[in-house]
């Protein structure tokens, strides 16, 4: 898959690339990322992609036309067939909010052209005649959209195969399918005693179907206090069996 990012600061993504887990899915070329900048596409000596904004206020807009000879040059470069475009994704917080199906749908997709804003926004002409898609990470307001492009991007490489150390182990992450869509358990590691506080003793048994219902009942604590929307959702997906619904009965007590 190809993920190209229009972005006046392309330097950010460097470092991404070349460390941590998830630079696999870039050397090993599973994700092609190539990032460009819209300031190259700008007229005059001093490049400039941004403007006072019409009716006043506050901030700069960034232009329209700079932006759209940069698309431009992306669909040339990626060459793409009539009616095959790659859909262009702006970050905004007025996008949808990216959740982990999203990702999902991304991870087994050809890719994206990402989008990202700065300043106080981008004209509303380029928006409506070239965005297809808007996604939001949560309801709060970025400096640019380079981190929100960031999230995406790591989220997707590490679903990719061979990227994580054990095939599989995103399957434990909160918010999978494999999980009933729950929040993921606590985890602990050695000493078994640190500051007084021990291990909880399943996880020391060696009972493996003590273990993995340990670890289901605390999932479901956890989503219950954390996230009780989530607690519905598998709800009605069908995915909480009666001894499930037995301890949620109980939660008040065990919380």
């Amino acid at each position: 898959m190809r993920f190209d990012v229009i972005t006046l600061f392309p330097e950010l993504f460097a470092p991404f690339v070349q460390a941590g887990i998830t630079r696999r899915a870039y050397a090993s070329g599973q994700i092609e990322l190539k990032l460009w900048n819209p300031r190259e596409h700008a007229e005059g000596n001093y490049r400039r992609v941004d403007d006072r904004p019409f009716g006043g206020g506050p901030g700069m807009v960034m232009m329209a036309e700079p932006l759209a000879r940069c698309l431009a040059a992306v669909r040339a470069d990626r060459a793409e067939a009539p009616g095959a475009q790659a859909p262009a994704v702006l970050f905004s917080p007025t996008g949808e909010p990216l959740r982990h199906a999203g990702v999902q749908r991304w991870a087994e997709s050809p890719g994206a052209v990402l989008i990202c804003g700065r300043y106080e926004g981008i004209d509303q002409r380029f928006i409506d005649t070239c965005v297809d898609l808007q996604i939001s990470l949560g309801d709060f307001v970025l400096s640019g959209g380079e981190i929100a492009a960031l999230a995406l991007l790591d989220a997707v490489a590490r679903l990719q195969p061979g990227v994580l150390g054990e095939e599989g182990s995103h399957q434990q992450d909160s918010f999978n399918p494999a999980l009933d869509g729950l929040l993921d358990c606590p985890h602990y590691t050695r000493p078994e005693l640190w500051r007084e506080q021990p291990v909880p003793a399943p996880l020391l048994s060696g009972h493996h179907a003590h273990i993995e219902r340990w670890r289901r009942e605390q999932r479901l604590l956890l989503t219950a206090r954390q996230r009780p929307a989530l607690i519905d959702a598998a709800r009605a997906a069908g995915r909480l069996d009666a001894r499930d619904e037995q301890l949620l009965g109980k939660r008040p007590a065990a919380l």
